[in-house]
Parts: structure tokens; C-alpha cells; sequence
């Protein structure tokens, strides 16, 4: 792909009708989406791994049938003792507790190989949950990122992800194996004694009861949690990025009030999801102990009374435990159940968010493109209440120099974010080469343009990387001639690395001026017939700028070339400056005639420069 820029690079106006991207952090939290919606929607994503999970699943299958006939052969061992004549089938004692042994052994050795093999589908599922992640934000318009913190954006890509995967290796195989082993049970327990399991089946609605409580008191706590600690998230890295102006203007103590705020609402969300769900387990034990009692004091009664065996009372308290082991599991894991089913909701929800419009079925490829723009009577709103573009409509030949001047706010980059189709025009149409841009394959049409922005974003690698980003198969010759043609040569070649220096754009060991100068040079080498200079030179000193001004003569030669500048010095020899204001287009002419109208142009020149050019 040939251009030199990035979704994230290219900004639209912040101010005139759209929302910034940190104040999503204040809107009213959404209402979560419903948890059986959210358990599906998992289920089938975990299914695309069948094999595994056959695997897993006939050996769990196994598994539970042994943990269901052990404590059958453990009664059957206590009715090798004959209490009345003190004696012991001895044989049968030994070949029995020889199994007993033998089953445990291969339990463990089941169990352990199931838990290998889910935890590898939990990583790979993981692996694809990201990747479906990251190829959706590839796919997600430009106002996505406008209006929404990045902070929060990277907590569901890995704390939520992260979530789903553990849950899933702790719990799927424990939950079939749960309700194996109850069907199991109840199966042996009714051919061994109905009244012993009717006193076992006591415990259901006990537990279903507390389930249902804890569930309804914890589960907003849980969602809460998650949506503060991506707030959280927001906030350390703004903090981050912007720790110089923290510093600057000396609000240290507003930041960390403000993350004491947000820090406290995460830790009170927690302390009251983490309290309900740990009312689970010590309750779960008194169910457990009170039902082991009974089972106990009933099996003893009917031993004595009606001849019951000591065996079968013995297989009835094992199985009492066996019986609430898997409702002790299901509640011991809510904890986990709960953070994951709230996370896998922000997952969801970004996953789920309507993506760019697809191109249309026959869209086209432009090939050799002369580079002609026309707008045709086109508006937009980034709202419904305030329009930004009210019906621009003009035409700029190929090889054409054109300006946009205006106040801030006015829409300037506006006309350029729709060029580009990061955002799609509300009415009108937009044409290159005479060919509607709807018309065109998005890659196809985005060859069509170089862009160097105000805001300058460098990707982690090498100078010579990022230089090339457009052009991956370039020699280090052509990178250089690039940067040497943009000026960044010189001070590129002093660097104690040269051209493989390592930046990133997070890192400050260059100034912004350097930076916007490999930007540049990522523009010429990127050779596209439609250029685009927004604030190109705002952050260099006045020599270095007109240097550039220069080097971007021959660059914009036989170039279709918007700039977007406030310093009019840059724009003067365009051959059409435009204003804007107001959502219109107020006036349009060379410099020369502009002047001699006396409107708009000529008062910003004379506030701008203090005498006539």
C-alpha cells in the first residue's frame, strides 16, 4: 500500500461538533448486553476448536465415570467386613482396594492430560480472539477512535481477552465433568437407596437458592469493575503521553486526584463483586457439612432400623460430598464466570460495532491516476446538530496547487478526511479523475495520496523503516535520496546510528521537527499524484522552513497539492487559495486577486502579517 499515513495519524478537527476522544470516559455506561447472549456467542466461538474439545470431552467422559464408581467400590470394601463375626473377606478386600487405587491413579493421569489440552485451546482461542480484535480495529471508521479512549480500547484487546481464556480453561471441562458426575450419581445412588438420595437431593434447591442470590448482587459489581479499570487505563496513558504539559503547567496533583477518583471507584466495584462472590464458598461449606450430617444420621438410622447396609451408608456420604462437589466447583469458579461474562460483553460490543462501509460490489481500481478532484455540492456533519460542510462544491484540475485557509474548526481537514474517505460525505458527490470515490476500491484510491500531517506519527523500528513505511521494497539508496530531497538527511546522518537510529512514537529521542521531517520524507518517497500538506511545516524553525518550502517545489511538481496552513507566508504561491468559514467556501482566487477583493483573505493577511506582502 502506498500511502504515508495511518488511520490513526489522520485527525479531523477537534472542536465544531465532534465530541474528543477523552470524553468518552464520561458518558453514561451502557446498559450490559444479556449474559445467555454472552455465553452463546462464547460457546460457539469455543466450538470452532471441535477436535480438541472432542478430546477433551471423552476423556472428561472417562474421567467422570471413574469419580462416579469410586465411592461404589468404596461401600462395597466396607461389606467385605462382617461386624457381627468379626471377619473380613480378605481377597475381595485386597483385589477391591487394588482398583480403588488403580482408578485413582488413572483419574490423576486423565485429569492432568485434559488440563494440558484446554489450557492449548484456551491460548489458541486467546490467539484468535486478539487477532479478530485487532483486524476489526483495522476495519473500524475513523470515528470510532475520535470518540472513544484508546486507554479503554487496549483494556478490552488484553485484561477482557484475558478473562474469557481463563475462564475457559478453568471451567469448561470442570462443567461437563459436573454434570456427568450428578447424572452419575443420581443413577447409582437411586439403584442403591432412594430415601439416602432424596436426603441428598436436599441440596439442589439450597444451592440454587444461594447461586441465584450471590448472581443477582454480584454480577453489576463485576461489570462495573471491568469498565473502571478501562477508564483507568485511559487515564495512565493520556498521563503518559502527556506528562510533559502534567509537568508544564503544573497539575501533578489534579492528575492524581483525578486517578484517586477513578482508582477509588475501581477498588469500591471490586471490594463489593469480590465480597458477594466470597460469600460463595464458606456458604457452600455449611450446605456441604449440613447435608454430610443428615445423609450420616439418616443412614445410621436405617442401618439400625431396616438392615440397610454400612457399605451403602458409607458409598451415600461419599456421594453426598461427590454430589455437591460439582454445585461447590460451578460456585467456587463464579468469581471467575462473572469477570469473564463481563468482559467478553466489551469484547462483544467492540467486535459488533458497524465497520467502514464495504466497497461496493463492482468498485473499481484507478489505474495512473492524473489526479483531478471535484466536489459536487457536498455536506457533512460529524452530528446532526451542527454541520460542518454546507454544499462545497469545486474542481481542481491535476498538477493544480491549492490552498485551505480558515479559522480553526472551519472544516479544513474536514475536506481532506473526506477525500481520503475516512469519513464518508453526508450528500454530494466526490470525484477523481471524473470517477465517483464511492466508485473505487478504498486500497486503490488511497495509492492515490502522500499525507503529511501537523501531528506526526512514527511507528517503533529504525529512521529507515519508517521512511520506507509506504514503500516496503525500496533500497536504502532511494530512502536516502528521500530524505535528502526533505532536508532530514543531515541531521539523520549525525545521529550515532544514522538511518538505523530506533524511534517509536511514544518516545521523545527526537524533536518534533526531526520527526516531521522523516514524515515528509515518508511523502516524497510515497510518489503519489495527490498530495497532502496539513501544517507540514509548523513545528521546524524558520530556515529549515524555508528549505523545505523548496524541496517541496520540486515535490509538488505535476502533483495535484492541497495545504492546509495558518501561516499564509507558506500559501502564496498557490494557484487557489480557498477559504473556509462557516461550513462554505467564502471566497476563492489566486493571492493577487484575493487582495485586491479586500474581503476575508486580505483581513487575515493584514492581522497576520501587519502590512501588505
Amino acid at each position: 500500500m502506498a500511502q504515508s499515513f495511518s488511520k490513526q495519524e489522520m485527525k479531523a478537527p477537534s472542536i465544531g461538533g465532534r465530541p474528543m476522544g477523552g470524553m468518552q470516559r464520561f458518558a453514561p455506561s451502557k446498559k450490559p448486553k444479556n449474559a445467555k447472549d454472552t455465553v452463546m456467542r462464547v460457546i460457539k466461538i469455543y466450538m470452532r476448536f471441535a477436535k480438541p474439545i472432542f478430546v477433551a470431552m471423552i476423556l472428561t467422559i472417562i474421567s467422570s465415570a471413574v469419580s462416579v464408581g469410586i465411592p461404589y467400590l468404596i461401600g462395597k470394601t466396607f461389606n467385605t467386613f462382617e461386624f457381627q463375626t468379626r471377619s473380613v473377606d480378605t481377597n475381595m478386600f485386597i483385589w477391591l482396594l487394588m482398583i480403588i487405587v488403580t482408578l485413582h491413579i488413572v483419574n490423576l493421569f486423565i485429569s492432568s492430560f485434559n488440563g494440558v489440552v484446554m489450557l492449548k485451546v484456551s491460548q489458541k482461542l486467546v490467539f484468535v480472539l486478539r487477532r479478530e480484535f485487532f483486524e476489526k480495529m483495522q476495519k473500524l471508521p475513523l470515528e470510532f477512535y475520535d470518540t472513544r479512549s484508546h486507554g479503554d480500547t487496549m483494556s478490552r484487546i488484553t485484561n477482557d481477552v484475558d478473562n474469557i481464556s481463563s475462564t475457559i480453561a478453568q471451567t469448561t471441562t470442570q462443567l461437563i465433568s459436573s454434570i456427568l458426575i450428578l447424572v452419575g450419581s443420581f443413577v447409582v445412588m437411586m439403584t442403591l437407596n432412594i430415601p439416602l438420595t432424596l436426603v441428598v437431593l436436599l441440596c439442589i434447591p439450597l444451592v440454587m437458592t444461594l447461586t441465584r442470590t450471590i448472581t443477582s448482587k454480584s454480577r453489576g459489581y463485576f461489570i462495573e469493575q471491568q469498565k473502571n479499570l478501562g477508564v483507568l487505563n485511559g487515564i495512565t496513558e493520556e498521563n503518559i503521553l502527556g506528562l510533559k504539559m502534567v509537568k508544564a503547567f503544573g497539575k501533578q496533583e489534579d492528575i492524581l486526584k483525578q486517578f484517586k477518583e477513578t482508582n477509588e471507584k475501581l477498588y469500591q466495584s471490586s471490594n463489593k463483586a469480590q465480597t458477594w462472590a466470597g460469600h460463595m464458598m464458606p456458604l457452600m461449606n455449611v450446605i456441604n457439612n449440613f447435608i454430610f450430617a443428615v445423609v450420616a444420621i439418616v443412614g445410621g438410622f436405617l442401618s439400625v432400623k431396616y438392615g440397610v447396609a454400612v457399605g451403602t451408608v458409607v458409598s451415600f456420604m461419599s456421594y453426598s460430598k461427590q454430589f455437591t462437589h460439582p454445585l461447590n466447583a460451578v460456585a467456587g469458579m463464579f468469581n471467575t464466570i462473572q469477570s469473564a461474562l463481563a468482559g467478553a460483553e466489551r469484547v462483544f460490543e467492540i467486535l459488533d460495532i458497524q465497520e467502514e462501509a464495504a466497497d461496493i460490489e463492482n468498485a473499481i481500481d484507478i489505474d495512473n491516476p492524473e489526479g483531478e478532484v471535484t466536489f459536487e455540492n457536498v455536506s457533512f456533519s460529524y452530528n446532526k446538530s451542527n454541520e460542518i460542510l454546507k454544499n462545497i462544491s469545486f474542481n481542481v484540475k491535476a498538477g493544480e496547487i491549492v490552498a485551505l485557509v480558515g479559522e480553526t474548526g472551519a472544516g479544513k481537514t474536514t475536506i481532506v478526511n473526506l477525500l481520503t474517505r475516512f469519513y464518508d460525505s453526508g450528500s454530494g458527490r466526490i470525484l477523481i479523475d471524473n470517477k465517483p470515490i464511492t466508485d473505487l476500491k478504498r486500497d486503490s484510491l488511497r495509492k492515490c495520496f502522500s499525507v503529511v500531517l501537523q501531528d506526526t506519527c512514527l511507528f517503533t523500528g529504525t529512521i529507515m523503516d519508517n521512511i520506507r513505511y509506504s514503500q516496503k521494497d525500496v533500497t536504502d539508496e532511494e530512502v536516502i535520496k528521500a530524505a535528502k530531497i526533505a532536508h532530514a538527511h543531515d541531521f539523520i546522518d549525525k545521529l550515532p546510528k544514522g538511518y538505523y537510529t530506533m524511534v517509536s512514537g511514544a518516545t521523545d529521542n527526537l524533536s518534533q521537527g526531526q520527526r516531521q521531517l522523516i514524515s515528509i520524507a515518508r511523502a516524497v518517497l510515497c510518489d503519489s499524484p495527490i498530495l497532502i500538506l496539513d501544517e507540514a511545516t509548523s513545528s521546524v524553525d524558520t530556515k529549515t522552513e524555508k528549505d523545505i518550502q523548496k524541496a517541496l517545489l520540486t515535490l509538488m511538481k505535476n502533483r495535484t497539492c492541497f495545504l492546509i496552513a495558518h501561516r499564509l507566508s507558506t500559501i502564496r504561491d498557490s494557484d487557489c487559495i480557498m477559504v473556509i468559514g462557516d461550513g462554505k467556501i467564502l471566497e476563492s482566487g489566486n493571492h493577487q486577486n484575493l487582495m485586491e477583493k479586500k474581503g476575508k483573505y486580505y483581513k487575515m493577511v493584514i492581522s497576520q502579517m501587519g502590512q501588505l506582502p
